[in-house]
C-alpha cells in the first residue's frame, strides 16, 4: 500500500513540473510617459497601383427603335430618315418608338383623295354619307359597291373613324384599283394624294378638293394625322409636315373660242367690258395659268360691233381687250383663222397690244419661225411649254419666212419633234390647234390620229380650240386629250346648231413636275355674251353625252 501512495505521489509531482514549465509569466506593465507627445505621427505614403490589364467595360445604352405602324402610307415610309442612334424596329416589341396614324390633329397631315373613274357623273359627296358607308349603313351607295383602298388607308382611317363594319370596306392592291375603277365608273375608292393620275376623277367632299389652289389640309375631313409615340426622344426625327405642298403645285385653266364680236361684242358695249366674264370669274381666279384662245384680231379701225353682221370678216375694238384684263389672261392661243381677216396691220398692233399688256402669246409671230416658238413657262417649280398651230387655213392665216401669221401644222413632224425636244430639257408640254370645225361631239378618224401623233410625241394634253360644240375626250398613255372644248366668249346662242351654248373649261392640274389631274367646269352661254356655270340638270347630261361618245360609258339601249 505504501509502495501505491508513494509511486502516486512520484508522479503528481512529475506532471506539477511539466507544467510549470510550459506557462507563460505575465509581461510587466509598461511605463506611463510624464507628458503627451509634442507631434503627430508620419501620415501614411499613397502608394502607386499598377493598371489593370483588362479595365471594366464602359457602360452603354440600348438605340432607340422605331417601328412603323401598317397605317403609315409608303411616301411617308420613304420620306423619312432616320438620325443617328434611332434604328428601325424588326417589330412593335421591339420598339421604343412607333409612327402611326393618330384619331387627333397634329403637325403632320397626311392628305388622301376620294376618287372614281374618270368618266364618273358625280362630283361631290357628303362626308356623312362616306361615314355611313364605313359604318356600314349605307354600302353600295356609290357605284354599288363598297368603298376601295389598299390595307394601309384603312389602317389609317380606323385611326380617325374606328374599325369599319364588316364588308363595307374592300382592300384592294395599289396597282390594282385604276382598272378595277374603271370597270365599274362611279365606284368610291380613297387613295393617298401622291398617287393622283389623270385617269382618276377627284370627287369634292363637303365642297372641298386638294386640287384648289386655297386648299387648307387642317379643314378637310380626308386628312389624316400621324405621330411618334414612345419612350424614346421623339423630337430628334423629323416628320414631313404634308404630302401636298402649295408651292409644288399649279393650276392651269384652258378655255374655247373667244371672239369678241357681234352680238357678244354689242353686249360689251351696251353692259360694259367686264360683262361677260362676271359669272366665270372665279373659276379664272382659282388658276394661275390662265388661257384663253382669242381668234380675233384687235385694230383700231374696228367698227362698232353689229349684233346682226353676216361677214365672216371679224375684228375687236382695242378696249374690248379689257375683258382680257379682268379674267386675268395671262397665256394667249393665237391659232385662230380669223387672226389675218383686217390683214398685216391690224396682226402686229394685236402682237403689241399683248406685249403691251404683259400677255405671252404663242402659235403666231413676226413670220414662220417666230410662229412657231414654244411658249416657255415656270409656275411653282413646274416647268410648262404651250406650242400650237393651225392646219385648217386659210392660207391666208400662215406665216411665212419673210410674212407673219399663224404656225402652219399641215406638216405635224416639226411640231411633235419640237415636243420632244421640250420634254427632254424637263417641260410639260401642252398641245392646242385650231383644227377643221365639225358640229358633232365625236371626233373624225384623222382628227384622233393628229391628236394622238402628239400626245404620243410627249404633249401631256392635247386640247382642240377650235370646237364650237363641245367633243369628246380621251386618254393615250398618261396624256389627255378633249378634242373640243367649246366657245368661252362667242355669240352662239344654239346657232347654227344645238349644243353651241354649251361650254368647257378644263382645269388641268400639275405637281412637282407632274400631270396629276383634270376636272372638267362646265358651263352654259347666256345673253349672247355671258357664260355661266351650269346647273346640276344641264350638266348631267352633257358628261353623260361626252363620256358616251368618248368610248367610256355604254350607249342607252
Amino acid at each position: 500500500m505504501k509502495l501505491t501512495f508513494w509511486n502516486n505521489l512520484t508522479l503528481i509531482m512529475i506532471v506539477s513540473i511539466i507544467l510549470a514549465a510550459c506557462s507563460v509569466p505575465p509581461a510587466p506593465a509598461p511605463e506611463q510617459p510624464d507628458t503627451a507627445p509634442t507631434q503627430p505621427p508620419a501620415a501614411t505614403q499613397p502608394v502607386d497601383l499598377p493598371a489593370p490589364t483588362n479595365p471594366p467595360p464602359t457602360p452603354t445604352t440600348a438605340p432607340a427603335r422605331l417601328w412603323m405602324d401598317t397605317s403609315v402610307p409608303a411616301a411617308l415610309h420613304d420620306a423619312l430618315t432616320l438620325p443617328a442612334g434611332v434604328e428601325p424596329a424588326a417589330g412593335p416589341d421591339d420598339a421604343s418608338m412607333i409612327l402611326a396614324a393618330q384619331p387627333e390633329d397634329g403637325p403632320t397631315r397626311w392628305v388622301y383623295t376620294l376618287v372614281a373613274a374618270f368618266p364618273t357623273i358625280t362630283d361631290e359627296v357628303p362626308l356623312v354619307d362616306l361615314l355611313d358607308a364605313w359604318r356600314g349603313r349605307d354600302v353600295g351607295k356609290y357605284g354599288g359597291a363598297p368603298l376601295r383602298m389598299e390595307a394601309g388607308t384603312q389602317a389609317a382611317f380606323a385611326a380617325r373613324w374606328g374599325l369599319p363594319a364588316r364588308g363595307a370596306v374592300e382592300v384592294v392592291q395599289p396597282g390594282e384599283m385604276l382598272d378595277l375603277a374603271w370597270q365599274q365608273p362611279g365606284a368610291l375608292f380613297l387613295i393617298p394624294f401622291e398617287q393622283l393620275e389623270p385617269r382618276w376623277k377627284v370627287l369634292r367632299v363637303n365642297g372641298l378638293s386638294p386640287l384648289d389652289r386655297d386648299f387648307e389640309p387642317a379643314g378637310y375631313p380626308l386628312a389624316v394625322s400621324f405621330g411618334i409615340a414612345g419612350d424614346g426622344d421623339t423630337q430628334t426625327i423629323d416628320l414631313p409636315a404634308t404630302n401636298r405642298d402649295p408651292e409644288k403645285l399649279t393650276v392651269i385653266l384652258m378655255t374655247g373660242v373667244t371672239a369678241l364680236v357681234r352680238a357678244t361684242g354689242f353686249k360689251m358695249e351696251q353692259m360694259g367690258m367686264t360683262f361677260p366674264g362676271k359669272d366665270v370669274l372665279p373659276w379664272f381666279q382659282s388658276a394661275d395659268i390662265r388661257h384663253i384662245s382669242n381668234e380675233i384680231a384687235f385694230s383700231p379701225d374696228c367698227p362698232p360691233a353689229n349684233p346682226y353682221y353676216t361677214s365672216l370678216i371679224f375684228c375687236s375694238k382695242p378696249e374690248y381687250a379689257e375683258l382680257l384684263d379682268y379674267v386675268g389672261a395671262n397665256v394667249i392661243e393665237m391659232t385662230g383663222n380669223h387672226q389675218m381677216d383686217w390683214g398685216y396691220k391690224a396682226f402686229n398692233y394685236t402682237l403689241d397690244l399683248y406685249k403691251e399688256r404683259g400677255m405671252p402669246y404663242y402659235a403666231a409671230g413676226t413670220n414662220e419661225l417666230d410662229a412657231r416658238k414654244p411658249l416657255l413657262l415656270e409656275d411653282h417649280g413646274n416647268k410648262i411649254a404651250f406650242i400650237g398651230c393651225n392646219p385648217s387655213g386659210p392660207d391666208a392665216v400662215w406665216a411665212t419666212e419673210i410674212n407673219p401669221g399663224v404656225a402652219n401644222c399641215l406638216d405635224f413632224e416639226w411640231m411633235k419633234t419640237e415636243i420632244r425636244r421640250l420634254r427632254d430639257e424637263g417641260y410639260l408640254p401642252i398641245a392646242t390647234m385650231q383644227y377643221f370645225e365639225y358640229y358633232t361631239p365625236d371626233p373624225r378618224p384623222w382628227q384622233v390620229e393628229d391628236f394622238h401623233g402628239l400626245a404620243d410625241a410627249g404633249a401631256i394634253i392635247v386640247s382642240g380650240s377650235q370646237a364650237h360644240k363641245p367633243q369628246a375626250f380621251d386618254f393615250p398613255g398618261d396624256s389627255f386629250i378633249h378634242y373640243g372644248v367649246g366657245n368661252l366668249f362667242f355669240d352662239q346662242m344654239d346657232i347654227p346648231v344645238v349644243g353651241t351654248r354649251q361650254e368647257f373649261l378644263d382645269r388641268h392640274v400639275i405637281y412637282d413636275g407632274k400631270y396629276i389631274s383634270t376636272e372638267l367646269l362646265t358651263a352654259m352661254l347666256e345673253d349672247y355674251a355671258r357664260p355661266r356655270p351650269m346647273t346640276l340638270d344641264e350638266r348631267v347630261p352633257l358628261l353623260q353625252q361626252m363620256f358616251i361618245e368618248s368610248g367610256w360609258l355604254p350607249r342607252p339601249q
